[in-house]
């Protein structure tokens, strides 16, 4: 069987790119502007993109972060939410002062350069959108500073508007200035979980109580601060289910220890602080190399340490590289060396090898993983109709017994037959294999509020390191975008010329440019 790539269906394409910058920094955070600044002293032409601020649309869709009904109205005045963004971050003026094209509202949702299954592109180029069109744009060199996401917990009723990720919280509350919501309940006790209290509390927000699973909180300092001011420090303890028919109205907390003991907090918002993931899409997608570490925050790009990837001319900085327990400082430092990496091999030319990072020897993984612990409490609280992955409705007992989606009937003998344990016994439980199974984690949101925490359930179930499951595969697009943002582009006609043969193809293992053996096209297959 063949497993080449299928030489005419990309006959005559090209990528017909509308623009062409230097250098390209994707994120306008503390590493992104430091890097665009540092590069434009360095004397480059530099593109600063960043998609905030978010169309309300696509805030409904939870992009790009876990944002749970609770902006306010005022995001929909998109000029004025572009105004609060840079009067809230003094580095954003900066960069506008000092010569760098700045595009806000402008999110990338695909990178790409020649490389096998994809070489008729020519070029690297970054697929960018404004919400209303799309258009593609070449770069001699990019920064990724795309940040992080939340990583997200199920429990029941966390599918009520009203329970939100951390991230989502703190940007609207201190760059939008549109959160809606006045008395928190926080899942999670570390330093993001702490800071992002205290920020509320600043703001005459009520943060009733933080609940964290391990039996000590994480931000000692921090929630011993808060727990003399009164907020309810509850460890070893979960949210039981989120109270409310039409949003939050309250959380109900059991003990770990004890699931019958069970306290009901008032509230209109749970916050999910239980853990970041840098957002590494657009390195997996360009090809970089992924690599797991624990103490990054799980799946990052192999980089060195000014932030080369194994992609030439692709760099990183900030928490896509890695979380960082001081953010902005060490962000901003980041960037300052990947303007200076860019720089200089810019500077270099294109005919210079491109020394990549070398993997070097992983240390054991943490024991036990916070996410095994969040995913023991998930497993003791979830329900029947606790969906892990809320796109494609599949829940916590779904996914560990392999169960197809609702739509398939769950009786045949073949399908029966499929558990995590007989998966197991053929290798390592990988989870694609598991979304191919059960379609978990293959909605519209491609994973981002279940990717982690599904990897965590399945580790957690049989017994195996976080680390040992395999990052799970997604693709371009990686922001949902409009049909309409393709009208203007339209295919060759060298690529329509092979587009019947699919339909007549004999057999679906063999690809229609190679021939037939004998024996097949005598028994018509």
């Amino acid at each position: 069987m063949s497993r080449g790539f299928d030489p005419v269906s990309t006959s005559g394409k090209r990528l017909a790119p509308h623009e062409r910058v230097q250098l390209l920094v994707v994120g306008a955070g503390p590493a992104g502007c430091a890097a665009a600044l540092e590069a434009v002293r360095l004397g480059l032409k530099v593109a600063l993109v960043d998609e905030n601020p978010v169309d309300p649309a696509s805030m409904g869709l939870e992009v790009p972060f876990h944002f749970g009904g609770r902006m306010s109205g005022a995001v929909r005045n998109r000029n004025a939410m572009t105004e609060a963004i840079v009067a809230n971050d003094p580095a954003l003026g900066e960069a506008f002062e000092a010569g760098v094209d700045v595009r806000l509202g402008v999110a990338v949702w695909s990178l790409v350069a020649p490389r096998p299954g994809v070489a008729w592109v020519g070029r690297r180029a970054a697929g960018l959108s404004d919400g209303d069109k799309s258009w593609f744009c070449d770069f001699d060199a990019a920064i990724l500073a795309t940040g992080r996401r939340d990583v997200g917990v199920a429990f029941p009723g966390w599918n009520l508007p009203g329970v939100m990720g951390a991230t989502a919280a703190y940007h609207l509350l201190r760059r939008y200035d549109a959160l809606e919501g006045r008395r928190f309940v926080i899942l999670g006790s570390g330093r993001e979980a702490t800071a992002l209290a205290e920020a509320l509390r600043s703001t005459g927000r009520i943060v009733a109580a933080i609940v964290e699973a391990a039996r000590d909180a994480i931000d000692c300092v921090g929630c011993a601060r808060l727990a003399a001011s009164g907020v309810k420090i509850l460890g070893g303890s979960m949210i039981r289910r989120a109270l409310g028919r039409d949003g939050v109205e309250g959380a109900s907390i059991i003990r770990l220890d004890d699931p019958q003991s069970e306290t009901t907090i008032a509230c209109d918002t749970i916050v999910l602080a239980t853990g970041a993931a840098p957002a590494v899409e657009l390195f997996d997608i360009a090809g970089a190399v992924i690599v797991f570490r624990s103490k990054s925050g799980g799946h990052v790009p192999l980089v060195d340490p000014d932030g080369r990837t194994t992609e030439p001319m692709l760099f990183g900085a900030g928490d896509c590289t890695g979380i960082k327990a001081d953010h902005a400082h060490a962000a901003g430092a980041e960037g300052v060396r990947a303007a200076r990496a860019a720089a200089s091999a810019l500077a270099a030319g294109p005919d210079v090898s491109w020394a990549k990072p070398v993997i070097e020897a992983t240390t054991a993984e943490q024991t036990p993983s916070p996410r095994l612990l969040w995913a023991r409490a998930a497993r003791l609280v979830a329900e029947a109709d606790t969906h892990v992955c809320q796109c494609e409705e599949v829940s916590l007992d779904d996914l560990l017994g392999v169960r197809p989606p609702n739509y398939l009937r769950r009786d045949q003998p073949a399908q029966q037959a499929r558990d995590l344990a007989s998966l197991a016994n053929e290798g390592r439980i990988n989870q694609d294999q598991v979304k191919r199974l059960t379609r978990a984690g293959m909605g519209p949101c491609q994973g981002r509020r279940c990717r982690e925490q599904i990897g965590a359930a399945l580790a957690e179930a049989t017994g195996a390191a976080v680390s040992a499951i395999p990052l799970p595969s997604y693709r371009a697009p990686v922001r949902p975008l409009p049909l309409a943002a393709f009208a203007d582009e339209s295919e060759q006609p060298a690529m329509a010329e092979h587009w019947e043969t699919w339909f007549g193809i004999k057999s679906q293992l063999i690809p229609f440019w190679e021939p037939l053996p004998a024996m097949d096209e005598e028994r018509g297959l």
